[in-house]
């Protein structure tokens, strides 16, 4: 019996179909061993049922049969890992209008970090980027009312509502001595995942802040202008993904096939080993052939990370800037049924071409690009990266924490794009450009102090 699933990255999903079936008992077929793992199993239900039904009976108010259940789905997957969870109705609602691109609220995307929620990255022209809510903020309270208790989705609720209405945030930022207080209003948020622009007259610069369902459209749009454009003194492609967070598996596949003639992308593998899938790239080159340069850092995660390996690993990009998030699980979306709605579930790793996992370790850049942080941000630019969330999947070798994930605002001082310039216009090559082995990088300055 096929069933039919949603697949994304980090927090952005799209709703789908699952075919749930129900077997005949087969403890007939169970040897002993597995009939004692079921009963224990059965006993630890019983448990929960004796709990569930003292709470209803004996807590000092009367509690909402429903929110208690929820209560205990909710804790059973955050439980799992950092990226399961579940989600009610209004929720999966909400998160199916977010990956269509258009939804009502902030414009931040954000995650859970003891208790307390955690900015993974402000996204562009929205009402918390021009407000100057910065990536690794932590947000403390929400019109005064306290986020610890709050689980992620109860509080993303909060902070939607009807456009042109208020909220107040109450941050903390490192670095900062009190909380900062700031108030937005909100807005209808439309997720322009893909910019463009003309680069020093010959090359073009595409940022993909999302992988929404218009990624994909998006990108071949912006690479038609661009090339329509610049004419044939084009040099080249800049495809900047630095804070990106993720988002769609299929989008992150359809956009590196864009930049593929051949070859896998991705495979995902499941706990199942015939549950691996693996992605190929179709013919066409959407840039024909003309050399790339991918930018990534800290906040770059899940989605940016497949197609920043798949580049890479196909020798079709050069990889600049610092190590990515290290998010390299996939989350299924698994529908309850009518009013019920939904399980964000882990279900599977994804590989590089190269057969790497990326988790808690992250895409190396072929060449390390630090950028010059101003002093009264140094303390506030690394990205922890996977390895550092609680309960994350674990991954052999040693995993890695920590990456710079500043850009700055004013591209004529980002070095990184200063080097993907260099490198397209001749003047440095991967080879001169690359980290000096056992000393400093050759393409920038340490910073004065540690960050």
């Amino acid at each position: 019996m096929m069933r039919k699933t949603s697949v994304i990255l980090l927090s952005a999903a799209t709703g789908a179909a699952l075919t749930l079936f129900v077997t005949q008992p087969r403890a007939v077929f169970m040897g002993s061993s597995a009939r004692a793992a079921t009963a224990d199993t059965y006993r630890q239900l019983n448990l929960f049922g004796d709990v569930f039904e003292r709470v209803r009976s004996d807590y000092v108010e009367k509690p909402d049969d429903t929110k208690l259940i929820e209560s205990a789905i909710s804790g059973m997957l955050t439980g799992l890992d950092p990226h399961s969870s579940y989600m009610d109705a209004k929720s999966f609602r909400d998160m199916q209008v977010q990956t269509r691109g258009e939804f009502g609220g902030l414009g931040i995307e954000v995650t859970m970090e003891d208790g307390l929620i955690k900015v993974v990255s402000p996204i562009d022209d929205t009402p918390a980027s021009r407000a100057g809510v910065m990536a690794n903020d932590i947000i403390t309270n929400l019109d005064d009312e306290a986020v610890q208790g709050l689980t992620l989705n109860q509080a993303v609720e909060k902070m939607r509502g009807p456009v042109n209405t208020k909220i107040k945030l109450k941050i903390i930022r490192k670095g900062q001595d009190n909380p900062i207080d700031v108030t937005l209003v909100r807005d209808n948020i439309r997720v322009r995942s893909v910019r463009a622009r003309v680069e020093a007259d010959d090359i073009a610069y595409i940022r993909i802040t999302t992988f929404n369902e218009q990624t994909t459209e998006g990108l071949k749009r912006e690479v038609a202008n661009l090339s329509n454009q610049i004419g044939d003194k084009l040099k080249g492609y800049v495809i900047d993904l630095r804070n990106n967070p993720g988002g769609l598996l299929e989008e992150a596949v359809t956009v590196s096939d864009s930049f593929l003639e051949k070859g896998e992308i991705v495979s995902t593998r499941g706990r199942n080993a015939e549950e691996t899938q693996r992605r190929t790239a179709h013919t066409g080159d959407l840039t024909k052939g003309k050399p790339v340069i991918v930018l990534v850092n800290g906040g770059s995660a899940s989605a940016s990370e497949i197609v920043a390996g798949a580049l890479q690993d196909h020798k079709r990009a050069t990889i600049v800037g610092t190590r990515s998030f290290g998010k390299g699980s996939v989350q299924t979306i698994i529908p309850l049924g009518s009013g019920n709605g939904a399980l964000r579930l882990t279900t599977a790793r994804y590989y590089t071409p190269s057969g790497k996992s990326i988790q808690a370790k992250g895409i190396v850049p072929d060449i390390e690009v630090l950028q010059d942080v101003p002093d009264e941000l140094k303390s506030r630019t690394d990205t922890k990266g996977e390895a550092s969330l609680r309960g994350h999947l674990k991954n052999d070798g040693d995993e890695k924490t920590g990456s710079q994930s500043y850009v700055p605002p004013d591209a004529k001082d980002d070095k990184a794009l200063k080097l993907a310039d260099d490198l397209l216009h001749g003047i440095k090559n991967s080879a001169s450009a690359a980290p000096t082995p056992g000393g400093d990088k050759a393409t920038t300055d340490k910073p004065k102090a540690a960050n």
